[in-house]
């Protein structure tokens, strides 16, 4: 198995199912202590500096000019948008919730690739598998008696999550297609301390609650770093680069499952028959997404 031209890519698409699927809950831990854009910026300037010193001390290319540049507009698109918005979401909605909204990024992926110059148009059998899974993601976000209060932030979370997956879609297909000559740990270095840069100003400026500092907030900050970023985020750029679009993309399902479990069992996160049902439709309609999306799109 070792020996399999693809093994590493593999290992490293198992690495971000499972890291990744317990960030959402280390998410929320985090933000027990950390203003939501402060978080964003501490995370990534940790884990994007480290990996550029260790690519500094080994002497990797580091890219210059163009390719400096295409890498950390990639960077601000992906983690300073798309992650950055999850981020600001998991104060309105639980983090085994936010798991499951993500799992709609095929579809902002599928429209992303249709918008961008060169890209795969939509056609009937895949807008209709993108209307099932509307349907799924409207089971998420309709009343369920919560109050009016619960329900304007179930929505205000949503919405700013589509805002998220589309920065990641179009930031993911824009590096997938202006790759450069730099190895993809450097270049996902780049992506985390150019969002950690881009984030920095809005987290200044932005009203926010004072840093509550404790163990268990900064230790979660931690494992995101390690684990999120320099482990998890690293392995999402190297696969990215070495597997086919529809193979890195099962990670947000895997992801969904592992962060349901956690959430429910460390926060007691509702997830009844209403989630389940959405869970069920959403991947389902992704299914045929992927079914009916012609190979061009890969």
């Amino acid at each position: 198995m070792s020996r399999h031209p693809h093994f590493k890519a593999y290992l490293a698409l198992a690495a971000v199912c499972l890291f990744w699927g317990t960030t959402y809950l280390t998410i929320r831990m985090s933000l027990e202590s950390f203003p939501p854009l402060t978080l964003v910026v501490a995370r990534f300037a940790i884990s994007g500096g480290a990996t550029l010193g260790f690519a500094w001390y080994r002497g990797l290319h580091i890219p210059r000019g163009r390719e400096l540049a295409e890498a950390c507009l990639a960077g601000v698109l992906i983690l300073a948008i798309g992650n950055g918005a999850l981020v600001v979401a998991e104060t309105f909605v639980p983090s085994g919730l936010a798991s499951l909204i993500i799992c709609m990024s095929p579809f902002w992926m599928v429209g992303a690739e249709a918008l961008l110059p060169g890209g795969e148009s939509l056609h009937g059998p895949t807008i209709g598998a993108m209307a099932l899974g509307l349907a799924g993601s409207a089971l998420l976000v309709t009343p369920r008696g919560g109050g009016a209060g619960a329900e304007h932030k179930l929505l205000v979370g949503f919405l700013i999550q589509q805002v998220g997956m589309a920065g990641w879609s179009f930031g993911s297909i824009y590096q997938r297609r202006k790759a450069g000559k730099a190895h993809s740990v450097v270049a996902g270095g780049i992506h985390q301390l150019a969002a950690a840069l881009a984030t920095a100003p809005f987290a200044w400026l932005v009203p926010h609650q004072p840093i509550h500092w404790s163990a268990r907030g900064v230790g979660a900050l931690l494992y995101l770093v390690v684990f999120g970023s320099l482990v998890g985020y690293s392995a999402y750029v190297y696969v990215m680069d070495r597997l086919p679009v529809a193979v890195v993309s099962i990670y947000p399902y895997v992801n969904s499952v592992v962060a349901v479990a956690l959430g429910w069992l460390f926060y007691r996160e509702p997830f009844g028959l209403r989630e389940s049902v959405a869970m069920v439709v959403i991947f389902a309609s992704v299914a045929l997404v992927k079914r009916y999306s012609r190979p061009a799109a890969g």
